[in-house]
């Protein structure tokens, strides 16, 4: 599958941080903040106006996107837009997870054509109502096709599929294929029963919830490290979403997704040792 790479960049791999805009309902998109920030990009969550177009040009930021496979000609579709509207790579929800083995490989087969037919990078999501919903299947998924590549949405794992129970490590031992292919990560951190919950307040980091996602954050960027050539770079872009689709109560979102962006990093300059 192709790489997120910088063109004409020979530099050493690195991290870049976008922002997913969802994370911003309900508030104004203010792109000149989102770079005086220091995130490096945005990532869409529907077809970029023309003056979203203008507004990451005037302050050089980067482009994601985002979208639903429910059919085999529905990669075709995103990645052409994709293309079109000049993002550098899409996460994708695959299915909805009651397709067979068979209409799972379909699809599947279709991303990644469509990735390489269309020269964009197409990361499958690790998210509920998916075909990559739970890790058994996902699992196995790679092991028929090694070349797929995964935004490591990892609350949904974590939450639904309670990651502690029976066990942690033993979890996160099972899913390395997984872990060895992530090269976007959505920010967010969940607990053993909530999907989306503030971080910074009070101990909160010190909760073993938080330290297993520092742990799944690391060992991700780590094995894209292990992994990359010169020029390429893993994304790690915070996606907090709203109470208005049940993600938690109302929060600074803002505010966490800097917290989340720290931690981030912070799991990058550790990953850069253990490599």
């Amino acid at each position: 599958m192709i790489r997120n790479t910088s063109d004409g960049d020979s530099g050493a791999p690195s991290l870049r941080c976008y922002l997913n805009l969802m994370s911003l309902e309900g508030a104004p998109v203010d792109f000149e903040a989102i770079a005086e920030a220091g995130y490096e990009g945005v990532q869409f969550a529907a077809p970029a106006t023309a003056k979203q177009q203008s507004a990451c040009a005037r302050w050089g930021l980067g482009k994601a996107s985002l979208g639903r496979v429910n059919a085999p000609a529905d990669a075709d579709l995103l990645a052409a837009r994709f293309r079109d509207e000049g993002v550098e790579c899409g996460t994708l929800h695959i299915g909805w997870g009651m397709e067979d083995d068979a209409e799972a490989d379909r699809l599947i087969d279709a991303v990644l054509a469509a990735s390489e037919r269309y020269g964009i990078p197409l990361y499958v999501e690790t998210h509920r109502a998916t075909i990559f919903q739970d890790l058994w299947r996902t699992v196995q998924f790679v092991v028929k096709f090694p070349e797929l590549r995964f935004n490591g949405d990892f609350s949904h794992w974590y939450t639904g599929l309670e990651m502690v129970y029976g066990g942690f490590e033993n979890k996160l031992r099972y899913i390395q294929p997984v872990i060895e292919r992530v090269r976007f990560v959505h920010g967010r951190i969940g607990n053993p029963g909530c999907i989306q919950v503030d971080i910074g307040e009070g101990d909160t980091e010190t909760q073993p919830f938080v330290e297993h996602f520092r742990t799944m954050w690391t060992q991700s960027f780590a094995a894209f490290l292990r992994n990359a050539a010169a020029g390429d770079y893993i994304l790690f872009v915070p996606e907090l979403l709203s109470p208005r689709i049940y993600y938690g109560h109302e929060s600074d979102r803002w505010a966490q997704s800097l917290v989340l962006r720290r931690i981030a990093r912070e799991c990058f300059t550790l990953a850069r040792e253990l490599r």
